[in-house]
């Protein structure tokens, strides 16, 4: 009977589910306890931000990568393409804060690429100074070795590029809260899995480092215009490029501001349509990271069917991997030393992640910054208001 056949493979993803849950909650157990390596002097330094927009905690961001304990020569190019930005006052303010740092705002102008940060990092290319080159998101925060940490990594040998993992924090209400969880819930421990594994190789716009020769070797930011995930295109290229991509024992902080639950789905369904992109085969496998929704699938179609212990069957798996996520949450927020309260938002946290996994399948086109595009089967995007991709330069 088809009811009990769905039923008994959705028991054997879910316990498929529960092993990965376990194996991932040893890996973060251990992953911080590793040293990070050492200092390789200091090599001059310039940091990239594009920015878009006054998002809340924008200037505390901005500022960590200001306090810096680092003995090198820092610069830090603030990049825009609208002089009307409000982000530009908060650039400011940090420039007042810092007269002794090197910073600089730059207005871009404006290209008619589609990936609209990638065209404000090629309208700061010109006033680099230094050779390693470091790009990082807005949303994100860094400690007082970051720059110690990722150039030291980026010295060793045969080392192309550096990239970094990342934690979840929130500023805000419930939406924030989840869009945290998620990842430090899901995303966190499936990218150290893959790590451990071999099976990931990553590369995250948390931090992209390189040498500026490198940059060039693999086309500039011209080439990855039309990219969605340009981050993941980036590390590509390095890679092809006969170099090594290489992620440091250390965990930068994406801070979450999402205001509502359709900011949240729409952020979601971004990301999981970008992962969904570049790697088909590995995001449909990817189901097995949901252990509770498939169990309590299971459940569903169990009590619809006549087999006798089914039901029973399907009850006792949903106990395994429930408790297999709480073990591994509760490894996580100690391992980040994060937030107790959260925990009582677990299961909500795991629905809304498997829901969010099943409409990536059926939505083709996503929001970004303000704008919807479609995206292709190779990961580049199409503006829905031109009907046509856009072209490079």
């Amino acid at each position: 009977m088809l009811i009990v056949s769905l039923s008994i493979v959705f028991m054997g993803l879910a316990m498929v589910g529960c092993a990965y849950t376990l194996a991932a909650t040893l890996i973060v157990r251990r992953y911080l306890r590793r040293p990070v390596p050492p200092v390789a002097g200091g090599p001059g330094v310039t940091i990239l931000k594009p920015l878009r927009g006054a998002e809340p905690g924008l200037r505390d961001n901005l500022a960590s990568f200001c306090a810096q304990d680092y003995p090198g020569p820092v610069q830090i190019l603030f990049g825009v393409h609208d002089p009307r930005d409000p982000a530009i006052e908060v650039v400011g303010e940090l420039i007042a804060r810092y007269p002794d740092h090197d910073l600089e705002l730059v207005i871009a102008a404006r290209r008619n690429w589609a990936n609209g940060k990638i065209a404000t990092l090629a309208g700061m290319a010109e006033r680099i100074r230094h050779d390693v080159i470091i790009l990082a998101d807005s949303d994100i925060r860094v400690g007082p070795r970051y720059l110690s940490t990722v150039t030291a990594s980026l010295a060793q040998p045969l080392v192309g590029l550096v990239t970094c993992l990342y934690r979840g924090t929130f500023a805000g209400g419930l939406p924030a809260r989840l869009a945290a969880m998620a990842i430090d819930y899901h995303f966190l421990p499936g990218a150290l899995l893959g790590l451990e594994s071999g099976l990931a190789r990553p590369c995250f716009g948390s931090t992209i480092a390189l040498q500026r020769s490198t940059l060039a070797a693999i086309g500039g930011f011209e080439a990855f215009s039309q990219e969605l995930a340009d981050d993941y295109a980036m590390g590509a290229a390095v890679r092809r490029a006969g170099l090594r991509v290489i992620v440091p024992r250390m965990v930068v902080e994406h801070r979450c501001t999402e205001r509502s639950f359709a900011e949240l789905v729409q952020h979601e369904l971004r990301w999981a349509r970008t992962i969904r992109a570049i790697d088909p085969g590995g995001f449909a496998g990817s189901i097995v990271t949901h252990p509770v929704p498939l169990a309590l699938l299971a459940l569903a179609l169990a009590s619809f069917a006549p087999a006798k212990g089914l039901v029973t069957a399907a009850w006792c798996i949903v106990a395994t991997a429930s408790a297999c996520r709480l073990v591994l949450q509760t490894q996580v927020r100690r391992t980040l030393k994060s937030d107790p309260s959260l925990r009582w938002l677990g299961p909500l946290r795991d629905v809304l992640s498997f829901a969010v996994f099943a409409a990536s399948f059926f939505v083709r086109a996503v929001n970004w910054r303000g704008k919807r595009y479609r995206v292709r089967a190779d990961g580049t995007l199409i503006p829905l208001n031109e009907g046509l991709p856009l072209r490079q330069g």
